[in-house]
């Protein structure tokens, strides 16, 4: 969908106004769950009319979407400065997969960030190469390496900033101006920062994929992705999505959308809850490394203050000297801290995760032993206090 109002107004004030449309809302402050399949026309002509276009906003079939659909579009176009629309998506996963397919055709070459999300690296070695891709993992910190890695079949490459698991900040102007001057198209997974916190599109990215799941849903009830561009690559991924038949349910939409009202709101308080706890844990002797990018002197740290204008909750660290048994300890005894996939939600989960199983090109030199946190919207106190519980059970063995 095409970019709704929003302007140059703040944040808070876009989070809150974009996608609500008169048309969409009537008298109504949100937009009506539009459930419908069928589109009916008041004549042939008009039918026929629709047929010789496709264009955003305009009734054709339920596969296209309806007003509901439409405003979460509008309203997440609003907040990615520079681009021209957004296409939805019933996951992340999906949307990065919507994204690709986008770009890339049989015998094209992607550049992938070698500290990816785990579902990524299986999707570039798994469907893309069945589609005739051939995926080549680059490490994001080496510039030069990265720019040796490109070759006359190199049409996309695929960015995340911080890097999974392990938090990474790399330089993603730079990553994204040598692709530009290379011919390939830079998509960005951008779900960590959301458009909030880094300006994918204004930084040089071609095309932004968040996972909507996150920080947009908020509440951990609702599973969807998007994909925002600018002109040059927007329609790609629009025809794509419509030819593979991807679309939102109505009753999601309306769920993000709601989310996407108190995002910023959240968004502050989860990310300046985590910096509390990433400090309170640096200073633990029971841990080696708080791997969080907004904690000063943290690496990355530098990069992050330059390029980021926020956070959020989700960090990781690791357990020193410790064994898997230890760290699961550590974990199980956690009361306020779910055990679970995901983030972004209100709710604080924690993770045991093991980097050196998903990296090529960066073997993991730090303790073995990483545990994940994603800090909801529990008091730092209470979640300092659940952590302290965790070190016990570590130290009682």
């Amino acid at each position: 969908m095409a970019a709704g109002r929003g302007g140059d107004a703040g944040v808070g004030t876009r989070v809150v106004t974009a996608g609500r449309r008169k048309e969409w809302t009537g008298a109504a402050v949100n937009p009506p769950v539009w459930r419908t399949s069928t589109h009916l026309y008041p004549d042939c002509a008009s039918l026929r009319e629709r047929l010789a276009h496709n264009r955003d906003g305009e009734f054709f079939y339920g596969r296209r979407g309806a007003p509901t659909q439409w405003a979460l579009s509008d309203a997440i176009t609003a907040l990615e400065p520079g681009a021209a629309g957004t296409v939805l998506y019933p996951s992340g996963v999906a949307a990065l997969a919507g994204a690709l397919l986008a770009v890339l055709r049989p015998g094209d070459v992607l550049l992938v960030t070698d500290n990816a999300y785990d579902p990524t690296r299986s999707m570039a070695n798994g469907l893309l190469r069945r589609f005739g891709v051939e995926a080549r993992f680059f490490d994001p910190l080496d510039l030069p390496a990265f720019e040796a890695a490109f070759c006359d079949r190199t049409k996309a490459v695929l960015l995340e900033s911080p890097g999974s698991l392990t938090m990474e900040v790399c330089d993603i102007p730079a990553l994204a101006r040598i692709a530009r001057k290379k011919g390939a198209a830079s998509v960005l997974d951008n779900t960590w920062a959301s458009s909030l916190g880094f300006r994918a599109l204004q930084h040089g990215c071609d095309i932004c994929v968040q996972a909507l799941t996150k920080h947009v849903g908020g509440h951990s009830d609702l599973m969807m992705g998007a994909a925002t561009a600018g002109e040059s690559h927007y329609r790609a991924l629009r025809m794509t999505a419509q030819e593979l038949g991807q679309i939102i349910s109505p009753d999601d939409a309306a769920l993000a959308l709601r989310g996407l009202r108190t995002m910023a709101l959240r968004l502050e308080r989860s990310a300046a809850t985590a910096l509390a706890v990433a400090r309170w844990l640096e200073q633990r002797p029971e841990v080696a490394r708080v791997l969080c990018p907004m904690l000063p002197g943290s690496p990355g740290h530098r990069l992050w203050q330059r390029d980021f204008t926020g956070g959020c909750g989700l960090f990781s660290f690791t357990l020193a000297g410790e064994d898997d048994a230890a760290r699961c300890r550590f974990i199980d005894s956690l009361e306020l801290f779910g055990i679970g996939y995901s983030w972004g939600g209100f709710e604080s989960l924690a993770l045991p995760v093991d980097p050196a199983k998903h990296r090529s090109l960066m073997p993991w030199s730090g303790d073995p032993m990483v545990v994940r946190l994603s800090i909801g919207l529990e008091d730092a106190a209470d979640l300092i206090a659940d952590l302290e519980r965790g070190f016990a059970a570590v130290a009682q063995g």
